[in-house]
């Protein structure tokens, strides 16, 4: 069920393949139980989580402290050698794989008084790094490993400036301030070594290859001739980016590439980075990184600051062991968070879900560690933390949907500045999962669904005592939630039907089956009642939307109401025969709204960048094509459309193409 809350103001999502990894992995220990004829599983408790002050990050004492400290891990090694191969000294290791009275600010807004869209951010003044930008004459973009940028404004001038290959460099997101472009993505150094015999067996090198995030600075001042001032490369992967002033903040996850126990020294261990053509170098000495106590650590977390003028000034690097899944930034302070499973534990055992918090304080580049906390469940995204006034506070979903003996509940935790938990509301639809969440100054908004909607408004004006002002219970599910004013939200998702009951009878399930894309418009102004003001669904099941999973994605301009949403449409050809059937590929590109409260979503048109429906007639149960269109903006009078392969220009008021320049 889904539903929107609303709560009184407040002063201002599990990763699937991690369950699937916990599931896989409890069902190898039963089976190995039952192969060894010992006793079966012992019963599941459901841990009581009682509210725990802040802990703050200590320093480890010296290298072999470190070093015990990895190797008594609880946590998996990502991966073990045999036979005391270990990688060569010195070179890098491969990382892991994958307002008003309420305080309501316009994060929402992606004009902020330009005649050009910007990124759509979840705080204002906290921009995000993305795949294209904009700064109202040009369109910096990354596409294919290549980094183009082309003239944009007037339409008639539009044309490719450059388009930089970067060889061993893969260029995945950017930030732009003035003459600085900053490209985010990651390098490879080719080191292959030859497979040894050791006692008949072949033997794999230590190191076939050895990859790491890098960041470059760029110098655009001649947009036909962009040209590299500074280059960082940190052993890991590169998790998310944010720009504040004239500051970079990006964050590096890093998991050694060694055997846990052939650890001898710390710089085994410890990330490696390098400015330049340099050496490679640990990111930090033992000492100087933190950790929360208890300790139990296999990676690594580098927060990493370039200032975005000049040659960037120093890096300035603060390294963390534990691990980094969502990321949070106020224009003063930085969260990251780390759930932890399972979602069942033996009898006698201390361990539940868990999600921890680690904050560092931002200014002009410094980054000052600032405590840590804690709290039951896991979060879903970004949008699931907030910082207002102070505190900061974070919604998770705790328990399995589908489990009686530990059921999900949805809560929210409000923490102060040193991080102790001050107040929580705990136990919100029993059954379900949270699907959306959004802070709106001392309101909290929350989809959760599993066979219905129910939108919460939530109240978090005393952070002590955070209570539920209202909700409103309608089919589907909002995936995102994007503030329209202070007193409306649009909620973007998924329309549903109810399974029924024979169909719930059989599968010993309570479900829904989700349909087409839909948008709707809450009104939240009288927050007892909050009331779906309009609504439209688009296509049928099988529509899908990138907003859905990427915020990034929409476009939405208040001033003018113009709303933009990249969506792959599917119609059911025929008659309808099932509430599972799936529809029939016939249209990829953006659906153009005009929207207002008066008239709700008024299609405009549709904008696409596929010249015919042959590429839905070869389409199968998946789409796929290098013209889907990604991501949007205006500049003026003119609508940007961005795929893989082109750049397209429309008539933002007739949505007539006016040219498309190949990427």
């Amino acid at each position: 069920m889904c539903e929107l809350i609303c709560v009184k103001p407040l002063n201002r999502n599990v990763m699937f393949s991690a369950l699937m990894t916990v599931a896989l992995l409890s069902c190898v220990a039963l089976l190995a139980i039952s192969a060894s004829g010992s006793k079966p599983f012992e019963p599941i408790v459901y841990y009581q989580w009682q509210p725990q002050d802040a802990v703050g990050l200590e320093t480890f004492k010296s290298g072999t402290d470190l070093i015990e400290a990895f190797r008594n891990s609880t946590e998996p090694a990502y991966w073990e050698y045999a036979d005391d191969v270990r990688s060569p000294a010195g070179m890098p290791m491969l990382g892991t794989a994958p307002a008003a009275s309420t305080g309501w600010s316009k994060a929402g807004d992606m004009t902020a008084g330009k005649d050009y869209s910007t990124t759509n951010v979840q705080v204002a003044g906290v921009d995000e790094a993305d795949i294209i930008k904009t700064d109202g004459s040009n369109i910096y973009l990354v596409s294919n490993g290549r980094l183009i940028i082309a003239k944009a404004y007037p339409p008639g001038d539009a044309k490719i400036l450059s388009n930089t290959s970067f060889g061993n460099f893969t260029p995945n997101e950017l930030f732009v301030s003035g003459d600085r472009l900053l490209l985010f993505g990651s390098g490879r150094e080719d080191s292959y070594e030859p497979w040894v015999r050791v006692d008949g067996k072949s033997i794999m090198p230590p190191r076939p290859l050895s990859s790491f995030t890098s960041a470059r600075l760029m110098d655009i001042s001649d947009l036909s001739n962009p040209r590299v001032v500074k280059t960082i490369d940190i052993e890991g992967n590169y998790m998310t980016a944010r720009m504040i002033g004239d500051y970079a903040y990006f964050v590096i996850n890093t998991r050694p590439y060694i055997a846990r126990p052939e650890v001898k020294t710390p710089d085994e261990i410890i990330p490696l980075y390098r400015v330049g053509s340099g050496d490679f170098q640990p990111v930090a000495e033992a000492t100087d990184i933190r950790y929360i106590p208890p300790r139990s650590i296999s990676s690594f977390v580098t927060i990493c600051s370039l200032s975005m003028k000049g040659d960037g000034g120093d890096l300035v690097k603060e390294t963390i062991a534990g691990s980094g899944q969502e990321l949070y930034a106020s224009p003063d302070n930085l969260y990251i968070t780390k759930s932890s499973s399972p979602y069942y534990y033996r009898e006698g055992s201390s361990g539940n879900e868990t999600t921890s918090i680690v904050k560092f304080h931002l200014s002009g580049g410094q980054i000052t560690s600032a405590g840590s906390g804690k709290v039951p469940g896991h979060l879903l995204n970004q949008f699931s933390m907030d910082e207002h006034e102070g505190y900061f506070r974070i919604a998770t979903t705790r328990g399995d949907l589908f489990d009686d003996r530990n059921p999900s509940t949805n809560n929210i935790y409000v923490l102060d500045s040193a991080m102790n938990t001050v107040g929580s509301l705990e136990g919100l639809a029993p059954g379900e999962k949270i699907y959306s969440t959004r802070f709106m100054g001392s309101r909290c908004y929350m989809v959760t669904f599993k066979k219905v909607d129910p939108l919460f408004v939530i109240d978090l004006s005393d952070p002590r005592n955070p209570k539920v002002l209202g909700k409103l219970k309608i089919p589907g599910y909002s995936d995102y939630l994007h503030p329209y004013d202070e007193t409306h939200i649009i909620g973007i998702g998924k329309e549903a039907i109810d399974a029924g009951e024979d169909k719930t009878s059989s599968r010993g399930l309570d479900f829904a089956w989700y349909q087409g894309v839909k948008m709707a418009l809450f009104d939240v102004s009288d927050v007892e009642h909050p009331k779906e003001l309009h609504k439209v669904v688009i296509g049928d099941r099988g529509t899908d939307s990138p907003v859905l999973t990427d915020h990034r994605a929409f476009l939405f301009d208040r001033n003018t109401g113009l709303l933009v949403l990249p969506v792959t449409v599917a119609e059911i050809q025929g008659e309808r025969t099932s509430d599972n059937q799936y529809g029939d590929f016939v249209f990829q590109g953006a659906y153009v709204y005009d929207l207002s409260l008066a008239n709700g979503f008024v299609l405009r048109g549709k904008v696409t960048q596929y010249e015919s429906d042959e590429p839905f007639k070869k389409s199968g149960l998946y789409f796929h094509g290098d013209r889907s269109i990604m991501r949007s903006l205006f500049i003026k009078d003119v609508l940007y459309t961005m795929s893989q392969s082109r750049l397209q220009l429309n008539d933002l008021d007739t949505l007539e193409k006016l040219r498309a320049i190949a990427l």
